[in-house]
């Protein structure tokens, strides 16, 4: 549930920030909603938590997955590679802003002594972290960080479209190699523990 959460959440800035800069495409097809039933990936949304909750020990973690990608057509947009980079960047933007007021609202819980509460908030803040360097840090299709690869590099939609065919299986096979498991984890829980200390939390509070 809260991973649903995250990436409807995730998804909405993506289309409220193309929408923002000049391409209604997203609009059009509803995908500016709370509604997650629109932003449903069958492979992201469904099979990757399904691997998570069933997957190895370790591993299952990772297995996080995306929601449906958001339509953006760059000829819309006002600022085309420029934008395009902002509408990207919204996504892993809203999930990292999400963290933050989670651990926020965890401080206000210790402050009136709802301790009980602070470990799901942490641990809710720590997988939108983990979300936001996931799709970010990783630049195969359809994350969002080969978005930003593609605009960069110049390449073709069509190009990218056809990398995008095998981009799932990539992230899965990448998702086994340890190195990559570790340095996401490092990135995910060397951030959270940095929001953590900016909001004063006591030493012993931990999202684990």
């Amino acid at each position: 549930m809260m991973l649903v959460v995250l990436l409807t959440l995730h998804e909405l800035g993506h289309a409220w920030t193309a929408l923002k800069c000049g391409d209604d495409t997203a609009y059009l097809q509803g995908r500016v909603s709370l509604n997650p039933l629109v932003h449903i990936d069958p492979i992201g949304t469904v099979l990757l938590p399904l691997l998570a909750i069933f997957g190895p020990a370790g591993i299952g973690r990772f297995f996080i997955g995306w929601a449906k990608p958001v339509p953006v057509n760059p000829y819309n947009l006002r600022r085309p590679r420029l934008d395009d980079i902002l509408v990207t960047l919204a996504g892993p933007g809203m999930n990292l802003i999400v963290a933050v007021l989670l651990v926020a609202l965890a401080r206000v819980f210790i402050l009136f002594h709802f301790w009980d509460l602070t470990p799901m908030l942490l641990k809710m803040a720590d997988l939108s972290l983990l979300l936001c360097f996931f799709n970010l840090l990783i630049p195969i299709p359809p994350l969002d960080g080969s978005q930003i690869m593609r605009v960069l590099t110049g390449m073709s939609m069509e190009t990218y479209a056809q990398l995008a065919r095998w981009g799932f299986i990539i992230v899965i096979a990448l998702l086994w190699i340890p190195d990559v498991r570790i340095f996401l984890t490092f990135v995910t829980e060397g951030t959270l523990a940095l929001i953590v200390f900016c909001f004063g939390f006591p030493p012993l509070i931990s999202a684990n």
